[in-house]
């Protein structure tokens, strides 16, 4: 009954936010980010944890301030997610989204062999595979399924409006193989936590483990790695798609062509991307967790 509650309780709140204009959508959104970070203060211990990870000397109220932005971001992500079916279509997209590396961008997602699209928790994500397919270049996504099978229902329904295929993250592996064979287009969402056994790198200052996966898909699949995001603008509905970095395996330096080299690399050109805008990354992800084990103390243990 808690699962059907909180769909019902969802559904209404997309009533209203749909005959909404999206100027009063992002006013309200400027509302609930002050609750969320000023009253509720919700999970601010992870968020000061993560920004004063990153920006150790960064004040108290400017902390404050990239917290409400956040929240206030976050909010929004989901009005344009309800809006977009309606506003944003295939004769109109010019007017909402910019994409600032066109050409170099367009050549690989109509290129023969396979791709690898990297991008994280930061701006509007969910808005780049919807551009992506309203263009006709279908992708397919590995994400976990939410708890509420209602609500993954419905997020899979805007996903796949345009042709977002969702690839369940266990089990799919002859999906995903399937999806590279035939030169297709595969989505990952690069900065999330791996545990101890993950690829240990550098992730805006900080230790980060990463799944190996995605640099393998890319070095054992011919797969070019196109580091993308999709960001907000001054305006809401408004976005700005780019890149910020290529590793094509017919071209890529060979010290890339390492697993750890080259998850080092897809997150630096993250991070580029964060850094430029920082107050759009998710800094109520728990981006960083475990740490990482040492060698030393494996080997110490199997001795003993």
């Amino acid at each position: 009954m808690r699962k059907i509650a909180e769909y019902i309780i969802l559904q209404i709140v997309l009533s209203i936010v749909q005959v909404l204009p999206i100027t009063g959508c992002a006013q309200l959104c400027r509302w609930l980010a002050w609750l969320f970070s000023d009253v509720i203060k919700f999970r601010q211990r992870v968020i000061d944890e993560n920004i004063l990870g990153v920006f150790p000397d960064m004040a108290e109220p400017e902390r404050r301030e990239m917290t409400r932005q956040m929240w206030y971001h976050l909010c929004l992500m989901g009005c344009e997610i309800a809006q977009a079916p309606r506003k944003i279509h295939d004769s109109n997209w010019r007017k909402y989204v910019f994409i600032r590396d066109k050409v170099q961008m367009t050549n690989y997602l109509i290129d023969y062999r396979p791709l690898v699209a990297v991008s994280g928790h930061f701006g509007n994500f969910e808005m780049g595979g919807y551009v992506t397919g309203l263009l006709g270049m279908p992708s397919y996504t590995v994400a976990r399924k939410m708890d509420n099978p209602y609500l993954d229902e419905f997020i899979n329904r805007f996903r796949g409006y345009n042709g977002q295929f969702i690839l369940p993250k266990e089990g799919s592996a002859p999906a995903i193989q399937e999806v590279m064979e035939s030169g297709g287009i595969l989505t990952l969402l690069g900065d999330q936590h791996a545990g101890t056994k993950g690829c240990w790198i550098d992730f805006l200052g900080r230790p980060a483990a990463c799944h190996k996966a995605v640099a393998l898909f890319t070095l054992s699949g011919n797969a070019p790695m196109m580091v993308s995001y999709c960001k907000h603008t001054d305006k809401p509905l408004y976005f700005e798609i780019g890149c910020t970095g290529v590793a094509d395996p017919l071209e890529m330096d060979s010290k890339l062509k390492d697993v750890t080299a080259l998850t080092q690399w897809y997150n630096d050109r993250l991070a580029d991307a964060i850094y430029d805008c920082p107050e759009q990354f998710w800094w109520v992800h728990r981006r960083w967790k475990e740490k990482p084990v040492r060698k030393t103390k494996k080997r110490r243990a199997s001795a003993a």
